[in-house]
């Protein structure tokens, strides 16, 4: 794509509807997103000076207790069920596998499933069906494993 395609793209991106789209090609790869939680490359990490041994330990611990968490991705509505006649995605003892889908969050009539970053069993689930989320509102509780 040359620049002038991606200009259109981008116009007829941000006149449409969609939150998010991702092209990948040979060679080139483009996400563009409307939503406030930006993209980040994978494998693209800043560097930063290395701490110390104490401080490794500490930190594997809080990257453990960020990590039994599924988190709200956006602000908006959650809804627990795919419908209300429906039973809830995920409870308390579900075994999820990354990828599983656990809820839908609801903003500006757009429905987005949200997804589960880690493999485990859900421990506790922190929010009720149609309750207002905030972003990065801790929403389920797992243990990994």
């Amino acid at each position: 794509m040359d620049f002038k395609e991606i200009k259109e793209l981008m116009a007829e991106f941000n006149e449409s509807p969609m939150r998010e789209l991702e092209i990948e090609t040979d060679g080139f790869h483009i996400h563009l997103s409307k939503n406030e939680n930006t993209f980040k490359p994978q494998g693209v990490l800043p560097q930063a000076e290395t701490p110390s041994p104490s401080s490794k330990v500490e930190e594997a611990s809080e990257q453990a207790q960020a990590a039994s968490y599924i988190k709200a991705p956006m602000v908006g509505s959650i809804y627990l069920q795919p419908a209300p006649d429906k039973e809830a995605y995920v409870s308390v003892g579900t075994k999820v596998h990354k990828g599983d889908v656990v809820c839908i969050i609801e903003a500006m009539k757009m429905m987005t499933e949200i997804k589960s970053e880690v493999d485990g069993i859900i421990t506790k689930v922190l929010v009720t069906n149609e309750e207002l989320v905030e972003f990065d509102q801790p929403l389920f509780e797992v243990q990994e494993g």
